[in-house]
């Protein structure tokens, strides 16, 4: 029997390029990893950590978006779907030109499942 090797952590979302629709500025995009915060800056969220041009930014999801959804659907969003989530956010900010200078981006519960009905997690 083969074990199958486990996707590494950045392998969860694809480096991606993004244009801004207002000032037409091309972004790259790479993500790094994600962690439950709750432990580590006491914030009831799922940090992702994406590097935007070498600069590093967290996307902050908020965990009781992540309770709502699974209140709805009778599971778990995985890793590889809160990171899916992340990336959605942090694209629509930066095609909307938002400010990104901060180090996080937090997304609260509603934009949790917004994004997750987006992505096709929800109906």
């Amino acid at each position: 029997m083969t074990i199958p090797k486990a996707r590494t952590m950045p392998e969860l979302v694809a480096p991606f390029r993004v244009r801004s629709r207002l000032t037409g500025e091309e972004h790259s995009v790479r993500f790094s990893h994600l962690w439950g915060a709750i432990a580590t800056r006491h914030s009831d969220t799922l940090d992702c950590k994406f590097f935007v041009e070498g600069r590093g930014l967290i996307v902050a999801l908020a965990h009781p978006g992540f309770v709502e959804f699974k209140q709805r659907t009778g599971r778990s969003l995985l890793d590889p779907e809160a990171a899916q989530l992340a990336a959605t956010y942090l694209r629509e900010c930066l095609e909307a030109d938002r400010d990104t200078r901060g180090p996080f981006l937090f997304v609260p519960p509603e934009e949790v499942l917004r994004l997750a009905k987006k992505i096709g997690l929800l109906p």
